[in-house]
């Protein structure tokens, strides 16, 4: 058998298990016949970005075949017509076949076409894909539904696809204002990414830190990629010029950059040279032991002023200039060791002079007391230098506390016993006799005549000249 209608064929479909249960034809003698094609099942929809509300879709509804003579007849000849209001129009023949295989066959197109509409009208409802793909695909269903060759209530399926065009166009403006939104708030992320490297760009390269200024740069590389990849497509004219914004800023930046570590690399290498002639000077130094220490010092102090040759390098060449200098100082120690065994016998010989020399307080004649002080001087100094020197500096120190106090009593004699000081002393002891004498005289008046008063101011006085006396040892 054969059926020609005035429709095409759908491509997208090789799936013959949709037979229409209302054929009365065993299957044996179905499967002797060309099986029309029928759509495959649609595909599960992903999740909308941004879901629009729909109208819910109508069920499918299959053309049953008690209702096919409702919507379709067949002519003696197989000419199949299907009712549109009230007038018949010719979708086809099948004049191999019973007039019910007939129906049957332009009812399965019609289901076909039906199931189409439904799926692209659950689709809209879900929010599975845009409204203006789906607006798409609807004017394709509205070309195939006008003058299909099918039978069933097509007036019905062509007011479906009008409403549904007419939410999809609605649907589609709603997309394109939030579009639009997603649009300009995406030129301005990108906009406030270029004002900011320009910002970084403009500064003084001369005097940042490029370890934070490169990690600044690469957040913001990294947040135009995040925003390119995951963002909306921006207009073509805008994201160029936005991206030959931000690309030269970073050019400036990374041309800065590769400046400053050029030079810094040059400098590195000149302090490493510097650095490795410094080491070589210290090494030579070793066979000298501690005579080589004031010059390692000198070495130091250039070292210091040799500048940076980067972290690895320095702790690399620090390393070896200061295992030069460790083994002068371990020189050093060894001869210092040397030296504190041989003072030993210095330090108890003169512990044993500072004990002789506390005789030199008990001496009361103190010629003989320097005498007693001036041996002992002479034998500490025989003794010799002394190591370490603070042991040393706390023995002279116990000694010169001794020579102090008798260098005290020394001056204190000798204003004592000095013939200018004796003779004001004498002088003044007169003066104060005689004022002693003569306030007794007025002090014996006083009392004669009575008078109290002068005789109390007489005593006072000749108590205040007396005890000058007692002071100059009068």
């Amino acid at each position: 058998m054969s059926a020609t209608d005035s429709s095409n064929i759908d491509p997208l479909s090789t799936d013959s298990s949709n037979i229409d249960p209302s054929s009365t034809e065993s299957p044996n003698a179905e499967s002797s016949k060309p099986t029309p094609p029928v759509p495959a099942p649609p595909r599960v929809p992903m999740p909308p970005r941004n879901p629009v509300p729909a109208k819910p879709a109508a069920p499918v509804i299959p053309v049953a075949a008690a209702d096919s003579a409702d919507w379709g007849r067949v002519a003696e000849d197989g000419t199949v017509e299907v009712r549109e209001g009230d007038a018949w129009r010719v979708v086809g023949q099948y004049p191999d076949g019973t007039p019910t295989e007939a129906l049957a066959y332009f009812v399965r197109k019609y289901d076909e076409l039906a199931f189409k509409v439904h799926t692209l009208e659950q689709r809209h409802q879900s929010g599975g894909a845009s409204a203006a793909e789906l607006t798409t695909q609807a004017k394709h269903l509205v070309t195939e539904a006008t003058d299909a060759a099918a039978v069933g209530d097509l007036v019905s399926l062509q007011a479906r696809l009008t409403t549904l065009t007419d939410a999809l166009a609605e649907a589609s403006k709603i997309e394109a204002e939030q579009a639009k939104e997603l649009v300009d708030k995406a030129i301005a992320d990108r906009t406030v990414l270029v004002e900011s490297i320009e910002e970084i760009a403009a500064r003084d390269l001369s005097k940042v830190q490029w370890k934070q200024i490169t990690e600044e740069v690469t957040g913001l590389f990294d947040a135009w990629q995040a925003q390119q990849q995951s963002g909306p497509r921006l207009p073509k004219g805008v994201s160029q010029q936005l991206w030959k914004r931000f690309r030269d800023a970073r050019s400036v930046v990374d041309k800065q950059r590769r400046a400053f570590y050029a030079e810094l690399d040059e400098a590195h290498k000149a302090a490493r040279d510097r650095k490795t002639q410094l080491i070589e000077r210290a090494e030579a130094l070793a066979p000298k032991g501690v005579d080589g220490i004031p010059a390692y010092r000198g070495l130091l102090e250039d070292w210091k002023a040799s500048g940076r040759a980067g972290r690895k390098a320095d702790d690399a060449l620090w390393a070896r200039f200061k295992a030069a200098g460790d083994e002068l100082y371990a020189a050093r120690a060894e001869q210092a060791a040397a030296d504190e065994a041989e003072s030993a016998p210095k330090i108890e010989a003169r512990q044993a002079l500072l004990d002789e020399a506390k005789a030199v307080a008990d001496e009361s004649n103190i010629k003989q007391a320097r005498a007693l002080l001036t041996r002992i001087q002479q034998k500490w100094d025989d003794i010799g230098r002394i190591v370490p020197r603070d042991k040393e500096r706390a023995l002279d120190d116990k000694l010169r506390v001794i020579e102090q106090a008798l260098k005290s009593r020394e001056e204190v004699d000798w204003k004592r016993n000095n013939p200018e000081t004796k003779a004001r002393a004498n002088d003044m002891n007169q003066q104060l006799v005689d004022a002693i004498a003569k306030l007794e005289a007025e002090k014996a008046a006083a009392d004669a005549a009575g008078d109290t008063k002068a005789a109390k101011a007489a005593a006072e006085a000749l108590e205040a000249r007396r005890t000058w006396l007692s002071a100059l040892g009068g």
